[in-house]
């Protein structure tokens, strides 16, 4: 149950469409629904503006399409995200209707839409190698109720790829900035737009790079003010944090 399905169920209840027993029926899973294995948390998105989403990594195909089918009642659309490609195939003939995003390693049940002017945010990647990230944060942006805008292979090797993609980066209202080796893109963007960015930092690299903490340690330490950090990798939380504040800024 998020704001808006409420909303137009206690409009409708106001109206006279439907009765009180309706409302109660659509209400009985708040706060939440008892799966055995999982407690689904349908209260979360009217506390917090924020859905609760699955994180897949070891979760059963036959759990995730329980959870799956239980968020999406009512309406709205549930996703799961790091779900590897042999779980993702179980889903999907459990439930044809699952959208599967192998790229982003992530599974969307439709619902209702819960944004009619959705605001942009642009999904920023440093290089190819880095897009399993980006998408992920791509998808999760949309579940989430934001139009996600791809500039994708624009790192700062070639610097003149991100420079030629400025003003569409500024028209944006968040920038997502994916990107591993050094990080470096995210100051650089924060140097050339006026919108808060948030980074992540990727696992990709050589060497001395430690599986990201070099990029996490320089987006931390860069010179460019307006910039927020993400665990690595983390292109969900990166696209959450863009939501809640595009959700505030509405």
């Amino acid at each position: 149950m998020n704001p808006r399905l409420l909303r137009a169920l206690l409009a409708r209840l106001q109206a006279g469409e439907v009765g009180v027993d309706d409302v109660m029926s659509a209400l009985a899973t708040l706060p939440l629904a008892d799966l055995g294995h999982t407690k689904v948390d349908h209260h979360r998105a009217l506390r917090t503006a924020m859905p609760e989403v699955v994180y897949g990594a070891g979760k059963t195909p036959s759990q995730l399409v329980a959870i799956l089918t239980e968020l999406a009642r009512g309406g709205r659309t549930a996703l799961a995200t790091r779900v590897d490609p042999d779980a993702a195939a179980h889903v999907r003939d459990a439930l044809p209707e699952v959208e599967h995003h192998p790229t982003a390693r992530a599974l969307v049940l439709r619902g209702e839409s819960t944004a009619d002017d959705p605001l942009p945010v642009a999904i920023v990647s440093a290089g190819t190698s880095d897009l399993s990230v980006a998408e992920e944060a791509a998808v999760t942006a949309e579940v989430l109720g934001l139009r996600p805008e791809r500039f994708y292979d624009v790192g700062v090797a070639g610097l003149h790829r991100v420079v030629a993609q400025r003003d569409a980066i500024e028209a944006c209202r968040v920038a997502v900035v994916v990107a591993g080796m050094e990080g470096a893109l995210a100051s650089v963007l924060a140097g050339l737009i006026s919108r808060a960015i948030v980074a992540v930092p990727t696992s990709v690299g050589y060497g001395a790079h430690f599986g990201g903490l070099a990029p996490l340690l320089g987006m931390l330490s860069g010179c460019a003010p307006g910039v927020c950090v993400v665990n690595i990798d983390n292109g969900f939380g990166a696209a959450c944090v863009a939501a809640r504040m595009c959700h505030a800024a509405r």
